[in-house]
């Protein structure tokens, strides 16, 4: 996308950038001049996924959103791998969510989560493409008066083969959007692909790097205004008074608002102005009647719910409760994990524009839909008289995915300031507070071995918070939430349990705190990875056997599972000795699971001084997704997924006291450090015959890899997260 850069790093002029979002829509913005350059004609479209210029760049419009996570460039090398085109002249746009809606949803889903963006999307984005290459070499054949047959197309060229002649994409492009779509579009076998499955470089590495890439803090309109916001930090409370006088006289402080029933803002200038002047209002809460809820309370709640005779059954097989009765011997344990804030670097952000025929929003989201119909929702207004322009994500993992609390925060905003642009940003501590937070929940694991240590029983019983409850309580079927039970379930092709176990029961009791729950990056494959893998960790050892060949032996029905946990103890060297490091003995852990539809295995190094200080040396991965559309953003994936996951296992958490989040920045909610981050090991090893996910599913199994390389090193078992809270001094 285009964009006027301004002596700002990352300053832009709404009306360039804006116009390569809009895709030739009018966007009725107070300056004429900007709305004029958005409704300038496009390129030639030969389809909905494909736009040729007269130059043969190529423009492919990608449907799902761009978070570092690299869907955008793994979705259009499947398009351009069927459309033929010269990638070196590739670019890529958003289509709007109103586009969408108003073209029948022609580019289908827009969500992107749960690890579904190419997953999901991939047959009809190469139909896109196949579609595409098909009207331009038919509009060739028609310009040379010969049947489609003998032409082909390579690199942006369309080449007659009987005579030789030759001609461009650019040049037929307009042509070819005159034509009728195929309805018959076959696709290329993986096994021929010349792009997709190569790793090759991201498109929008360049514009991150150089700093021209607009993020949603970053973006301007002429007459814009700044909005700081402040809810009620305990969540369900309201504002019962509010005293602005101070605020009102400062500096640049156009209004101050409340916003439903449940925050106040400041509109200014400047957002730093809005947010001290914000810090003045004196705001009186009603904090509810959850004033009182504390982490404590509820971790009581849980641990009574371990018991309860009432739970959700989310897989069974056999007679658990009579095969460990009659076990030779009973193994027992209680894991636990805690509620964790998506952390993302930028905060929650947006800009709309509200009149009383129409509303525009400016949004980095994970699902332009989900967003569009909070707007219309906030706006008062139909959806077809609302817009949402997506801009890549500053961080989503989830976050920015189900809940739009802050897209209804800005549009509330601006409707009471009817024609005026207003851009909202969150303050790090709001985002904390403000948070969709990682469930909390515990589990109790009960299995029986028999004389020969042989696993003849399992019962887990998970207790705590449901997703699906709070935010799609409408999917929730006999308190049965199905996310719960995620790496946990009976065969699937999405997350299955990995381990033939004769006689087995996994069930939920759901209790549900006040704090609000959301899909994290990961859900909750992670901590049941932790609970089942750290389980089978300490059965192996009870039982008296090598932690790998125990899950060998409940493995062999499950060869993808085995697969890739086979490959990472061979290439970390598993029943061999750890070379030391720096003279500390190196000790390695294993862990495996199955979920958004990929295997995932990894074995991790560690070290732990005399003092319990965790060093974690190297992880090596391995993932098989059914197809690598980007071996190198996988890698790229994978090392990000951990980050992410050892961050949560060694320090993310967040404790409710006096009904609200303790946690308020980044120093009383820690991520890992640089010089914390082990080497990681990437194997990627697609079997193909399936579509399974990337982001997320490798995330899992950090923590447990890990939880059990400190068991082989120091002997304790770390059962409740996160790891700052356990000492692993030798005593």
């Amino acid at each position: 996308m285009n964009a006027i850069r301004t002596p700002t790093r990352r300053g832009i002029l709404a009306g360039a950038a804006l116009g390569g979002l809009t895709l030739g829509f009018r966007i009725p913005l107070p300056n004429e001049a900007i709305a004029q350059t958005a409704a300038a004609p496009t390129a030639p479209e030969v389809n909905a996924w494909v736009v040729v210029k007269p130059d043969d760049s190529v423009v492919i419009r990608i449907a799902r959103s761009e978070m570092g996570q690299g869907t955008l460039t793994g979705l259009a090398q499947l398009v351009a791998e069927e459309l033929e085109c010269d990638w070196a002249k590739v670019t890529t746009e958003y289509p709007t969510p109103g586009q969408n809606l108003a073209r029948g949803r022609v580019w289908g889903s827009m969500s992107t989560g749960g690890s579904r963006g190419i997953r999901e999307s991939h047959e009809y984005v190469r139909k896109g493409g196949a579609a595409a290459r098909m009207m331009l070499v038919q509009a060739a054949a028609n310009a040379w008066s010969v049947p489609a047959g003998e032409c082909r197309a390579a690199a942006s060229v369309i080449t007659h083969g009987p005579s030789g002649r030759t001609t461009t994409f650019g040049s037929v492009a307009e042509a070819a959007g005159r034509l009728p779509v195929p309805t018959e579009v076959p696709l290329k076998d993986p096994a021929d692909w010349k792009l997709a499955g190569k790793p090759v470089p991201r498109l929008d590495t360049a514009a991150k790097l150089n700093g021209s890439q607009v993020y949603g803090m970053d973006l301007t309109l002429p007459g814009m205004l700044n909005a700081a916001i402040h809810a009620c930090p305990v969540f369900g409370g309201k504002v019962r008074s509010v005293d602005s006088a101070a605020a009102e006289r400062m500096p640049g402080v156009r209004r101050v608002l409340r916003v439903g029933d449940y925050a106040v803002a400041v509109v200014a200038d400047t957002w730093w102005r809005a947010k001290t002047a914000l810090d003045a209002v004196t705001i009186t809460w009603d904090e509810g009647e959850h004033a009182r809820a504390s982490s404590a309370g509820f971790a009581e709640v849980m641990k009574t719910a371990l018991d309860a005779p009432q739970a959700a059954v989310g897989n069974r097989a056999g007679d658990a409760a009579a095969a460990i009765a009659g076990a030779a011997r009973k193994v027992e344990a209680v894991y636990s994990y805690p509620h964790q804030n998506h952390a993302c670097m930028e905060v929650m952000n947006a800009t709309a524009v509200w009149t009383p025929e129409r509303c525009e929003v400016w949004t980095p989201t994970q699902n332009g839909e989900a967003a569009h119909a909070a707007a219309a929702e906030a706006a008062g207004l139909p959806p077809a008289r609302c817009e949402v322009h997506k801009i890549h994500l500053g961080g989503g993992f989830g976050r920015r995915g189900a809940v739009h609390d802050w897209v209804r925060q800005v549009v509330d905003i601006a409707k009471q300031m009817p024609g005026t642009p207003v851009k909202l940003i969150w303050s790090r501590e709001e985002d904390m507070l403000q948070g969709r937070f990682h469930p909390v929940t515990m589990c109790k694991l009960t299995a029986g071995l028999d004389a020969q240590g042989n696993l003849t029983g399992l019962q887990m019983r998970i207790a705590g918070q449901s997703i699906v409850a709070g935010i799609f309580p409408q999917n929730i079927r006999d308190g049965r939430d199905p996310v719960v039970f995620q790496g946990l379930n009976a065969a699937s092709n999405e997350a299955d349990i990995g381990y033939g176990i004769p006689n087995l029961l996994i069930d939920h009791a759901m209790r549900n705190p006040h704090v609000p729950p959301g899909f994290w990056r990961g859900v909750n494959l992670n901590q049941n990875a932790i609970y089942l893998e750290c389980f089978m960790d300490e059965l192996a050892h009870a039982a008296g056997k090598e932690p790998l060949e125990f899950r060998r032996a409940l493995m062999r029905n499950h060869p993808k599972h085995l697969a890739v946990l086979n490959a990472v103890a061979e290439r970390a060297g598993w029943g061999t000795p750890a070379a030391p490091v720096n003279g500390s003995p190196v000790f390695r852990g294993l862990a495996q699971t199955h979920g958004f539809g990929s295997y995932v295995a990894a074995c991790a190094e560690v070290s732990v001084s005399d003092a319990g200080a965790l060093k974690i040396h190297r992880i090596v991965a391995a993932t098989d997704p059914g197809y690598a559309v980007n071996p190198q953003q996988i890698a790229a994936q994978v090392e990000g997924s951990f980050v992410y996951g050892l961050s949560a296992a060694l320090y993310g958490e967040c404790t409710v006291k006096d009904g609200r989040i303790e946690q308020t920045n980044f120093d009383s909610y820690q991520v890992l450090r640089m010089d914390e981050m082990p080497k990681v090991e990437t194997i990627v090893a697609p079997t193909g015959g399936f579509w399974g996910g990337v982001g997320e599913p490798t995330i899992a199994v950090a923590a447990p890899a890990v939880l059990n390389a400190i068991f082989a090193a120091t002997g304790k078992r770390v059962r409740d997260l996160p790891l700052k809270n356990t000492s692993l001094r030798r005593t």
